[in-house]
């Protein structure tokens, strides 16, 4: 069956009568929520999820409809309250929604036919992502160069305005004649009914059940922005944006843009050249600091060791310095007669914890510590490292370790 939203995909609008409406189970169905309707109408304008493209949203007469699917010829809307069988419905879309989807549904198509009549690259399926698009291209790589040329193609024949219309073609259609549409996929197993194509004037020709615009124009732009590895061997993914969502792009790069502007203190052309140069002066500032704080860490563990009353145990915090700083004093101190619990890190969140000295006390401490500060880590004789994530327990941590010398 040729649903209606497939007929006219810029129908915003419909009533049609209700053939089945049957109360189904909670499910483990992220999508069906419990107690809810499967409800089947004589014809519908909201899309059954199928071809690569999610489903519409929408309402029956005022009820929120969740998910729309296909078995076989009949769309499925699944509801939260009944409709009754015979009732005349008002459907209405989401239409946003629904024209993003076919921006870049037929955004794809057009990608695709162009991959493959220019570049001989075949798609081997494709994701419509709620923000960013991809096909799935059976080549293990594609140069920057190719990526530009393609994308400018594409934007061409959007200039050109070429138009996009449906072929329909019976279950009696010759093979031969099915043989000229280009296809990313065979029919699904339990297809019913007529075959549906999509035809961009002089480009391509393709089996397909999604909603498209009826011209190239209403495409607007396309956006190419970059590759990466498949998870299957031997194929990459070309991520892409159509539309309006070429639009939403540009304007977060703009609004950030802007910030960074203000931040840095400087023209948008010199934005790169200046947080590069930030980046070298932090990385040359944190190694002079670190080193700074290893000196510190030799002076205070020399510090500790002068005392004439030597300290059962000794615990100290640096939030700036990072694990070698703690591993700097230990080798400063060279025994394990003092018990140490070190730490370094942000003083309320993440962080790393040393403890170092007689082997049963961190080895006993060092899981009540880790339990403290929800951390994860290991020891061996007489050193026990961990890194946690509640650093704002130190204070607890401390008086833990203080306590087990009273006892002990």
């Amino acid at each position: 069956m040729v649903f209606k939203c497939q007929e006219d995909s810029f129908l915003k609008e419909f009533t049609s009568k209700v053939v089945v409406c049957a109360k189904v189970k909670s499910t483990d169905n992220k999508s069906e929520t419990p107690d809810c309707y499967e409800v089947i109408l004589e014809d519908t304008i909201l899309f059954p999820e199928g071809g690569g493209q999610p489903c519409d949203y929408g309402f029956l007469n005022n009820i929120p409809v969740r998910q729309v699917i296909r078995r076989e010829d009949k769309a499925i809307h699944f509801i939260d309250k009944p409709l009754d069988i015979g009732a005349t419905v008002k459907q209405t879309i989401n239409w946003d929604r629904r024209f993003d989807h076919m921006q870049q549904h037929s955004g794809q198509h057009l990608l695709s036919a162009v991959l493959e009549k220019d570049l001989k690259i075949t798609t081997v399926s494709w994701w419509l992502g709620e923000e960013v698009s991809y096909v799935e291209l059976d080549i293990q790589q594609l140069s920057g160069n190719d990526i530009k040329r393609t994308e400018d193609v594409c934007n061409e024949y959007i200039r050109e305005g070429r138009n996009v219309a449906v072929s329909i073609y019976s279950k009696d259609t010759p093979e031969e004649e099915l043989a000229k549409v280009r296809s990313a996929r065979d029919l699904p197993a339990d297809h019913k009914g007529d075959i549906r194509v999509i035809n961009i004037d002089g480009i391509d020709s393709n089996m397909c059940c999604g909603t498209h615009v009826t011209n190239l124009s209403q495409l607007q732009v396309v956006k190419l922005l970059h590759t990466e590895k498949s998870k299957r061997k031997d194929k990459i993914l070309l991520h892409f944006l159509v539309g309006k969502r070429v639009i939403n792009r540009l304007e977060t790069c703009i609004d950030r843009e802007r910030k960074l502007t203000a931040l840095l203190n400087n023209h948008s052309s010199q934005h790169v050249e200046l947080v590069e140069k930030l980046q070298k002066n932090v990385k040359t500032l944190n190694k002079n600091l670190q080193t700074v704080l290893k000196d510190l860490a030799a002076l205070e563990a020399s510090k500790l060791k002068s005392l004439q009353e030597q300290p059962r145990y000794f615990c100290m915090h640096r939030k700036e310095a990072e694990p070698d700083f703690m591993n700097s004093f230990i080798k400063e101190m060279g025994n394990t007669e003092i018990f140490l619990f070190l730490s370094t890190g942000d003083e309320k969140g993440v962080g790393n914890i040393v403890l170092y000295g007689n082997e049963k006390a961190v080895s006993e401490l060092g899981k009540i510590i880790c339990n403290l500060l929800d951390g994860k880590g290991a020891g061996k004789g007489n050193k026990f490292q961990a890194k946690v994530n509640k650093m704002v327990n130190r204070k607890e941590a401390e008086k833990s370790v203080s306590d087990y010398f009273k006892e002990n």
